[in-house]
């Protein structure tokens, strides 16, 4: 029903297949692409481990080196042609279970840990969900996350001089996550409005790729919304029983 547009950095011709692979999340558990963003700048994949982020912060001069190294173009058509594999692949679920589940299943948490480079988890619930998007990928299980795109997420923790705990709250940049607006077939941003007292708030979609299966995103930061209103989707689990509700 709807189609899922990216606009990535402009890449040279040969480079196009990169923003596919970036932003399928199948490589956060399945490495054999590893080599290929280690290629592209070593110290930022040993930093971040987020093809996404490398591939919008590495320098074009980079990027235009590795659209003519034949040994790079080799090992990315390779990486495309086992993505295509893998989603042509007859699955657990198609074997035994073919022609149930037409519908699929809603799955919807509070939060989904998929990988560093989408922060919007804290710990056991959110790596749990995770998993299940994963092995519902790999066993070709109809499962569709549905979840929240924190501006925030949970705060970082870290010890002062004193051994006193201190919170950090860093801003999810999503156009440094990997993650796409949600679009309809026309190509328009998909908006849910929900109705609270005195006011229409504004949820925009986002979809994240976790192999043949997709988590959807919402959040509340919409230019539309009033400013306490945009803030609701901010931190994950922050605040107080309003806030929380």
């Amino acid at each position: 029903m709807y189609t899922q547009h990216y606009q990535p950095r402009p890449l040279p011709e040969a480079l196009k297949g990169l923003a596919i692979l970036t932003l399928d999340l199948r490589w956060s558990w399945h490495h054999g692409a590893d080599a290929l963003w280690r290629a592209v700048d070593p110290e930022l994949w040993r930093s971040t481990a987020n093809p996404w982020l490398i591939l919008e912060t590495v320098s074009t001069r980079r990027l235009e080196e590795l659209a003519h190294d034949a040994g790079f173009l080799e090992r990315l058509r390779d990486q495309l042609d086992r993505r295509e594999a893998h989603l042509r692949a007859r699955t657990w679920f198609d074997t035994h279970h073919r022609g149930e589940l037409e519908a699929g299943v809603a799955y919807f948490c509070m939060e989904f840990g998929l990988h560093e480079s989408l922060p919007i988890y804290s710990g056991g619930l959110g790596v749990l969900a995770g998993d299940h998007l994963k092995t519902a990928c790999d066993l070709g299980v109809p499962v569709v996350g549905v979840g929240l795109l924190y501006q925030q997420g949970y705060f970082r923790q870290v010890l002062d001089a004193h051994g006193e705990q201190l919170e950090f709250h860093p801003y999810n940049d999503p156009t440094m996550m990997p993650v796409v607006p949600l679009r309809d077939a026309s190509g328009e941003w998909i908006r849910i409005p929900v109705e609270l007292p005195g006011r229409t708030l504004i949820l925009r979609c986002w979809q994240a790729q976790v192999g043949r299966r997709q988590l959807y995103l919402l959040d509340s930061n919409d230019f539309a919304n009033l400013p306490g209103d945009r803030g609701i989707t901010g931190e994950l689990y922050g605040g107080g029983p309003e806030l929380r509700l």
